[in-house]
């Protein structure tokens, strides 16, 4: 009692800045909330039309594919791993996926195409985890072999044309809006219903890290992997889910790609890859692994996506 009664008045002996301070490092989304409000005043201060709702519907609708490559690129780096070939993945099963449905099955319905696109992510990211842990070699060296190997499976056996007239229950689900806002000027402003992709996508990772066995054994695993393997915890396994589970979000983020631009690019994800890396590291993550939460990268998205790379914004 005395030893306890004794820490709590070192404690308040601590001037109320140090205090607040060790708890903003102790929990780095906090940091990453703060600079964007701060960002949300400054520029609404500078320009109100930041405030309208079109605007705030853009951002939401624009931040949908990084936030899921950013999802997996979470659960990656917290296992203290690097993948840098999600958009080759995704780009590779949006357009086969795209090209098959609208050559073979026009009419297939978007829940089949997103479990197909899951699937074959998941796929693709087993490939990536397997090798990891074969080869024993970083997964950034990994992933970077297998971006280029896909991206040339991609241009060499499948092509580089366009697609712009994509499968009609795509195209719907683009359009398909959740929330409708009609502004004074008689403008209307919709929330997209994929939108809900990234609340779903969000709430399961946050599910799988923090109340699963799996989730305490990456965070492990990216911590020490020598010690979380004395420990009892399965590497081949860590390294497989992390991988099939960042692969599986990408072949979904390819899809929303393609339904929310109507048109189907092999190209127009090429070179991402670093700016979702530094969203994630934006919202605590570390690069070493161990670390990292659902809120934290997403609020990195928004930060990194209008920070280092501002919209425009429309004048009042």
């Amino acid at each position: 009692m005395a030893n306890a009664a004794a820490t709590v008045a070192g404690m308040r002996d601590v001037p109320a800045a140090i205090r607040i301070m060790r708890w903003f490092i102790r929990h780095p989304p906090a940091v990453t909330f703060l600079l964007v409000v701060i960002l949300c005043i400054v520029v609404g201060t500078i320009n109100p039309g930041f405030w309208q709702v079109s605007n705030l519907f853009d951002m939401a609708r624009s931040t949908v594919v990084r936030g899921l490559f950013a999802l997996g690129v979470l659960v990656v780096l917290a296992s203290g791993g690097l993948d840098v070939s999600f958009t080759a993945i995704a780009a590779l099963v949006m357009y086969v996926i795209t090209m098959l449905v609208t050559n073979y099955a026009p009419d297939l319905s978007i829940w089949p195409i997103l479990g197909i696109a899951a699937t074959s992510g998941a796929i693709l990211g087993i490939c990536n985890g397997l090798l990891v842990h074969a080869l024993q070699a970083p997964s950034l060296i990994v992933t970077i072999g297998t971006q280029y190997a896909i991206r040339g499976f991609l241009l060499t056996f499948i092509g580089t044309a366009l697609f712009m007239n994509i499968p009609e229950s795509m195209d719907a689900f683009g359009k398909l809006a959740l929330l409708r806002y009609e502004g004074a000027n008689g403008a209307v402003a919709t929330l997209p219903a994929y939108f809900l992709v990234l609340v779903v996508a969000a709430s399961v990772t946050w599910y799988i890290l923090n109340r699963t066995l799996i989730g305490r054994a990456l965070y492990a695993v990216g911590g020490n992997a020598g010690i979380a393997s004395r420990l009892g915890y399965n590497l081949r396994t860590v390294h497989v889910f992390v991988f099939a589970y960042a692969g599986l979000l990408a072949g979904i983020a390819g899809i929303m790609h393609v339904s929310s631009n109507r048109l189907a690019n092999p190209f127009d994800l090429a070179g991402s890859e670093l700016d979702v890396i530094a969203a994630v590291i934006l919202g605590g993550a570390r690069i070493t692994g161990g670390s990292g939460t659902v809120l934290g990268t997403l609020l990195g998205v928004l930060l990194e996506r209008y920070v280092f790379k501002p919209v425009h914004i429309p004048p009042l």
